[in-house]
C-alpha cells in the first residue's frame, strides 16, 4: 500500500462518523504550513517533509470536541514544589556547613512518580537526592528511596535546536513509587573537597520537587486483524494527517476517525501507517520473511534484517501528544544503537508499564523542557516493546538519550534500575529483536563496530572521532553508571542474539 505522504489525492469514503466540518478547513502539509505562533519551547521544524508534522490541532478540536475533552482529562498532571533551606543535622563534627536543601514531610494530590529539577540545565548536582512516600489512602511511609543524579547524561546534544530551546532544566533521573498521596524529600550537597568535609559544594538554584501523576491508562491495546499495509481495516481510513497532504478534499467526504483521535495523535500515528492503521494502538508482529517483503528486498539478496517484533504504539500506551513539540527531528540514519536503563526503580508491575511511561514523558516534557520522550524505544521487565520518541519506528529520529552521541543513533530505555539487580532475561530479549530489526532496515550489523562523532560529554570532547559497539551501553558515549553494570554484562549476549535473528 503507498504510504500517506504519496497520497496527494486520495478521496477516503467510509461508513461512520462524519467530519465533513473538518474537510471544510484544509491543512496544508508541513513544509508548507504557516509557522505556529512562538513559545518557549518552539523550534525550527522538522528537516524531513516526508514525514507529516502534527496539524493545528483546532481542526479536529472542532469536529471532535468529545474527543477532545476525553482526551485532556486524561492526561495527568504535575505538581512543581519549591525545596526550601533544611536545618543541619545535630551532629556536624563531620558535616558541610552548608545545609541541604528539601521539604519535610506534606499531603499532595496523587502522584506515582517523583524527580527533582533545577534551573541550569549545564549546572551539575553535586549530592545526594532522596524521598519517601506515602501511599494513597495509607499512613504508614516507605523507607527512603534513593534518586539518581544523573547529571544530564541523558539528554540532547549540547548545541541541538532542543538543548538551546531556554526550556531545558537539569534534572535527576524520574523514580517510580506508585500512588502517592503524602512526600518528603531532601538533597544533601557532597563536600567541595573530601579532604575538607566543612565546606559543601553549592547546590544549582531553583531545586524543585516534580510530583507527576500519569492519569488513567488508555483502552486495552488489540492487534489488528490484519496486516494493515495490505488491507486498512474498513472504518478506520481517514485521519487529519490524510487531509494534511490533500488540502483540497471534497466536502462530500466522510471520514471515520478512532475515538479520542486528535489531531496531534493523527500526525503522530501517520508517521507509521505504513505498519499499522491510524489510531492502532499496537504495530504487530511480522516473520522475517514477511519483514524481508515489507521492506522490499531483492529475491536472492541478503538484507540482514530480523523479523519485526510487537511495538505497542504511543497510543497504545496513553501519550498525550498535546505535551510534545507538534514538528518531529530526524538524522540521516542509524549507524548503533544506545541501550540505557530508566533508573526509575524496579517496583513496578508490567501492567504499571504504560504509567511509568507516561509519567517519564510527562517529566521528560514538562518538568526538564525536553521536546518529546527522550528514548526511541522503551521495553519494561515483561519484554513488552514501546514506541519512544514520535516520528516513526523505522525512521531515523533524533532522541535525547546519549549526551553526545544522539546523532544517527537509537536509545533503548530498559525501564528499572540494573545497577545491582539482574535485568529479566525477557527484556534482554525485547533489546535483541528490536535491535535485529531497526538496526537490520539501516544495514547495521548488531555484532560489528562503528565509528561516531562524538556531539561533546564529559568523555568525549566535541568533533572527536570514536569507535563502538554497534550495540552499545549508555556508559560507553558518557561516564555514567547507565545501563546498570548487570544490564551492561548482558550486552554481549543481546549482539550475539540480534546478529542470529538477522541472519548472520
Amino acid at each position: 500500500m503507498a504510504t500517506i505522504i504519496r497520497m496527494r489525492a486520495l478521496l477516503v469514503t467510509s461508513v461512520g462518523i462524519t467530519c465533513a466540518a473538518a474537510l471544510t478547513l484544509p491543512l496544508a502539509a508541513p513544509a508548507l504550513s504557516a509557522p505556529a505562533a512562538p513559545s518557549a519551547s518552539a523550534r525550527p521544524p522538522s528537516p524531513a517533509p516526508e514525514s507529516p508534522g502534527a496539524g493545528p490541532p483546532s481542526v479536529l478540536a472542532a469536529a471532535f470536541p468529545a474527543a477532545e475533552s476525553r482526551a485532556a482529562e486524561t492526561a495527568g498532571s504535575t505538581q512543581s514544589l519549591l525545596l526550601e533551606p533544611l536545618a543541619g543535622p545535630s551532629d556536624r563534627s563531620m558535616a558541610p556547613t552548608t545545609a541541604g536543601q528539601g521539604l519535610e514531610r506534606r499531603t499532595a494530590r496523587p502522584f506515582s512518580l517523583v524527580g527533582v529539577v533545577w534551573d541550569d540545565a549545564e549546572a551539575e548536582l553535586h549530592g545526594t537526592v532522596q524521598v519517601r512516600t506515602r501511599a494513597t489512602g495509607g499512613t504508614s511511609w516507605s523507607p527512603w528511596q534513593d534518586v539518581e543524579t544523573h547529571n544530564a547524561d541523558h539528554a540532547a546534544d549540547l548545541g541541538s535546536d532542543e538543548r538551546t530551546s531556554g526550556a531545558v532544566r537539569g534534572a535527576t533521573a524520574p523514580l517510580w513509587v506508585g500512588a502517592s498521596d503524602g512526600v518528603e524529600v531532601r538533597v544533601q550537597p557532597e563536600p567541595a573537597d573530601p579532604r575538607n568535609r566543612s565546606e559543601a559544594a553549592p547546590l544549582p538554584d531553583g531545586l524543585r520537587l516534580e510530583l507527576v501523576d500519569p492519569g488513567p491508562d488508555p483502552a486495552p491495546a488489540t492487534e489488528p486483524a490484519a496486516e494493515p499495509a495490505r488491507a486498512a481495516p474498513v472504518g478506520r481510513t481517514a485521519t487529519a494527517a490524510t487531509f494534511a497532504v490533500n488540502p483540497t478534499p471534497p466536502t462530500t467526504t466522510t471520514a471515520v476517525v478512532p475515538e479520542a483521535l486528535t489531531a496531534e495523535s493523527a500526525a503522530a500515528s501517520a508517521v507509521n501507517a505504513e505498519l499499522a492503521p491510524l489510531g492502532a494502538s499496537v504495530i504487530p508482529a511480522l516473520t522475517k520473511a514477511e519483514t524481508e517483503e515489507a521492506a522490499n528486498v531483492a529475491p536472492g539478496a541478503k538484507p540482514y534484517i530480523g523479523p519485526r517484533p510487537k511495538i505497542i504504539t504511543r497510543k497504545g500506551w496513553g501519550a498525550d501528544e498535546k505535551l510534545r513539540e507538534r514538528n518531529f527531528a530526524y538524522t540521516k540514519t542509524v549507524k548503533a544503537a544506545f541501550v540505557h536503563h530508566s533508573a526509575t526503580g524496579n517496583n513496578y508491575t508490567c501492567k504499571q508499564a504504560p504509567s511509568v511511561l507516561r509519567s517519564i514523558y510527562r517529566y521528560h516534557v514538562k518538568s526538564s523542557g525536553w521536546r518529546d520522550f527522550g528514548y526511541n524505544f522503551a521495553v519494561d521487565k515483561c519484554g513488552n516493546i514501546y514506541e519512544g520518541r514520535a516520528g516513526g519506528v523505522t525512521k531515523a529520529v533524533l532522541g535525547a538519550h546519549t549526551l553526545g552521541f544522539n546523532t544517527n543513533t537509537m536509545g533503548i530505555a530498559v525501564l528499572g534500575s540494573y545497577s545491582s539487580t539482574n535485568p529479566p532475561a525477557a527484556a534482554v530479549t525485547a533489546v535483541s529483536k528490536l535491535t535485529a530489526w531497526k538496526l537490520g532496515l539501516f544495514g547495521a550489523n548488531p555484532k560489528g563496530k562503528v565509528t561516531l562523532v562524538s556531539g561533546g560529554s564529559n568523555k568525549y570532547k566535541a568533533g572527536v572521532k570514536v569507535k563502538m559497539n554497534v550495540i552499545s551501553g549508555h556508559r560507553d558515549g558518557f561516564a555514567t553508571e547507565c545501563p546498570g553494570a548487570r544490564l551492561y554484562k548482558k550486552l554481549g549476549k543481546a549482539r550475539t542474539s540480534s546478529a542470529k535473528l538477522q541472519g548472520r
